[in-house]
């Protein structure tokens, strides 16, 4: 089981192997992948209703997919660092595809939520994906090549809120499961074709990897300190997007889910800085870039309390703001997860499956948090509730940043 020079013909991962259209490829596997964790959010309004959900609860169909992302990272991207990653990927995209599949047949509210919780577990195959770029890419390319293929994620991420939204709208919060079965069906044949084997180099058993996470967060101090970040602003990014539809339905915006979806596009500008951020970390900037990232969701928060106070009037200025608001907030969590990811990826490369594992399923933990936060905070205090939160969220990351420096 050779992974030298010679393994080219074979579609072998190695360092310095991979190529620009390689990197598209994954960008565009994980952005179709991870729509599925992030459609729920904008579909609560319809979900929640169908299955009886009342306002506080809602939040809880959207945290079912991001505690089974979570899940999957804990137990199943583990596999990554014992299993040959091609045939680990395609199989749990197999499973993605069936777990979607049910959703659009899901007769009631337990069975869905089970569902998604499988759905989102299958999901978490983003992480071994991206573990395979990285270990394509050279060293000094690394956050480069990360941040190329975060993009991608980041898109899928930003773009999940109004494709759901139109599909919705037209068809029916259904359909949006089975578009995405069928995306994820092409997608498994695609890469059955192009995507290239990674053996992992470890030769644990299954039981000693998955016992193995607690002593890799004991053991890296920057894993547990990009981890704590990045589920605080993964928190603060699923509280707002869980939110901000039941706001935009109130007066004066009075939107539908057509207008919700028009909204959502304005955070997919956020997914244009990616690459930025991963240079940033390529040049030395890992610590400046971490800070301004939080600074900005700060000041999103501000923004949006601001703009979603208005009850009456002229509804452009106010929706404008919220919009800056969105875009700030996508940018500043973007930022956060770039660099984080990339400072885990050059910890230790016969456990980087481990590793990203850890740290995408703790920041997840953080956005199932975030997203059944919003429901309780919106039936409390509506949007001003919801935003004092995310304010106070992204406070405690700063805080973080100037309590544990990098070591």
């Amino acid at each position: 089981m050779s992974t030298n020079v010679t393994d080219a013909a074979c579609g072998v991962a190695r360092p310095g192997s991979i190529t620009g259209w390689q990197v598209f490829l994954f960008a565009v596997a994980v952005g179709v992948i991870v729509t599925n964790l992030f459609a729920p959010q904008t579909l609560v309004g319809l979900i929640g209703p169908a299955f009886g959900f009342g306002t506080g609860t809602g939040g809880l169909v959207a945290m079912a997919t991001l505690l089974g992302y979570a899940a999957g990272l804990f137990f199943l991207v583990p596999l990554a660092d014992l299993l040959e990653n091609r045939a680990l990927v395609l199989r749990m995209l197999g499973c993605a595809v069936l777990a979607a599949i049910a959703a659009t047949l899901a007769p009631n509210a337990g069975l869905l939520m089970a569902v998604l919780f499988v759905l989102g577990a299958a999901c978490s195959a983003i992480q071994i994906l991206v573990p395979i770029a990285a270990s394509m890419a050279e060293p000094e390319r690394r956050g480069r090549i990360i941040g190329d293929v975060m993009s991608g994620l980041m898109i899928g991420i930003l773009l999940a809120r109004p494709a759901a939204s139109l599909i919705a709208d037209t068809f029916g919060w259904r359909a949006f499961y089975g578009t995405s079965a069928t995306a994820m069906l092409l997608l498994g044949a695609v890469l059955a074709m192009r995507l290239p084997r990674r053996w992992p180099a470890g030769d644990a058993g299954y039981p000693a990897l998955v016992a193995s996470l607690w002593k890799l967060l004991r053991s890296e101090p920057e894993l547990r300190r990009h981890s704590l970040t990045a589920s605080l602003s993964m928190a603060a990014f699923s509280l707002f997007w869980t939110s901000v539809a039941l706001r935009l339905a109130e007066p004066p915006f009075d939107l539908g889910q057509r207008g919700i979806a028009l909204f959502a596009l304005a955070g997919a500008g956020g997914a244009v800085v990616t690459p930025l951020f991963g240079r940033a970390g390529d040049h030395g900037w890992t610590r400046q870039g971490t800070v301004l990232s939080h600074c900005l969701m700060v000041a999103a928060f501000a923004l949006s309390v601001w703009a979603g106070l208005a009850r009456s009037g002229s509804w452009l200025l106010p929706l404008l703001l919220l919009g800056a608001g969105a875009v700030l907030l996508d940018v500043g969590v973007t930022g956060d997860q770039t660099l984080g990811r990339r400072v885990i990826n050059l910890l230790q490369p016969e456990a980087r499956g481990r590793l990203n594992g850890l740290f995408v399923g703790l920041f997840f933990l953080g956005g199932a948090a975030g997203s059944a936060i919003a429901g309780l905070a919106w039936a409390w205090g509506g949007w001003p509730a919801v935003c004092t939160i995310g304010i106070a969220i992204a406070l405690a990351a700063l805080a973080v940043d100037c309590l544990f420096p990098p070591q």
